[in-house]
């Protein structure tokens, strides 16, 4: 039995998790030589995959709340390293009488994972993915998504891979 709970109701924040593995030809313990995996799970609500995702209490700061998320959702947890960006997207859920059009905005951030779970509050609900960035691409449920791993976590990760993306949470 899981002793977290999920936590729900809150503005919009993801994160895109993400582990090194040696390439079959390269035995470097060089992070910056090895293959980088994302972590995407199933959707609850129909095909596709996600990033996980959820919201802030106001007791947390907005990292806080994705690195929570990555251990509610996705049953891993790690250390954010980078804001990748903002992302502007429309949700079913979220259409009301003050948003009509639905439109949310999306803090997104990488998340190096340290540690895989062996349980998780939303494990029976959720399966877990390491897909390489083409593979996850293709996978993406939601194109805003797509766009987030493609430009924000792809361009800062190739630009940390040569020495200059940081590793902070201030969107380079």
């Amino acid at each position: 039995m899981c002793d977290l709970v999920a936590r729900t109701g809150r503005h919009q924040q993801r994160c895109i998790p993400f582990r090194y593995r040696a390439n079959n030809d390269e035995t470097s313990d060089d992070e910056h030589k090895k293959l980088v995996e994302v972590l995407m799970i199933n959707s609850q609500s129909g095909p596709g995959l996600l990033f996980p995702k959820g919201g802030w209490e106001n007791d947390e700061t907005v990292e806080e709340a994705a690195a929570r998320e990555a251990i509610e959702e996705a049953g891993v947890r790690g250390d954010i390293v980078h804001l990748l960006g903002f992302y502007d997207f429309k949700s079913k859920t979220h259409q009301d009488a003050c948003c009509p059009e639905g439109m949310c905005r999306a803090a997104v951030f990488a998340l190096h994972v340290k540690e895989e779970l062996t349980s998780w509050p939303e494990q029976s609900t959720r399966q877990r993915t390491w897909l390489t960035v083409p593979e996850a691409a293709s996978q993406c449920r939601y194109q805003w998504m797509q766009e987030a791993l493609l430009t924000g976590f792809s361009d800062w990760h190739d630009k940390w891979s040569r020495g200059g993306g940081g590793t902070n949470c201030d969107p380079a």
